[in-house]
């Protein structure tokens, strides 16, 4: 959801073809989350080329047979700031939104 969020404040396209999954904490840590055999596996039957994991989820990833990883490329992170510079493309979105805060009304 940062991701999401960061894209639209950012007006930054999100890369195609890209999954991620793990927590984040208010101090922007990136925690391990269980089922990532199945989660995986999941990605790559939807057609999913890229994926963003917490690096303590690496040990699970060592656990799937190489034959289910070909064609996906796994990146580790700690971060939240690693993650926004992996997901986040430099080109921005060709119909940008127009982010306002409405005023209060006033009764008088």
């Amino acid at each position: 959801m940062l991701t999401a969020l960061a894209s639209l404040f950012t007006q930054r396209k999100v890369k195609k073809n890209l999954a991620m999954t793990g927590e984040i904490t208010l101090r922007g840590d990136v925690l391990p989350v269980g089922g990532i055999k199945e989660k995986i596996l999941a990605a790559k039957r939807a057609g999913i080329t890229d994926l963003i994991l917490c690096s303590k989820n690496k040990q699970d990833v060592d656990e799937i047979a190489p034959v289910y990883l070909k064609g996906l490329k796994i990146d580790y992170v700690d971060k939240m700031a690693e993650v926004l510079k992996l997901a986040l493309l430099q080109e921005l979105v060709s119909e940008p939104k127009k982010l306002v805060v409405p005023e209060k009304k006033t009764n008088k």
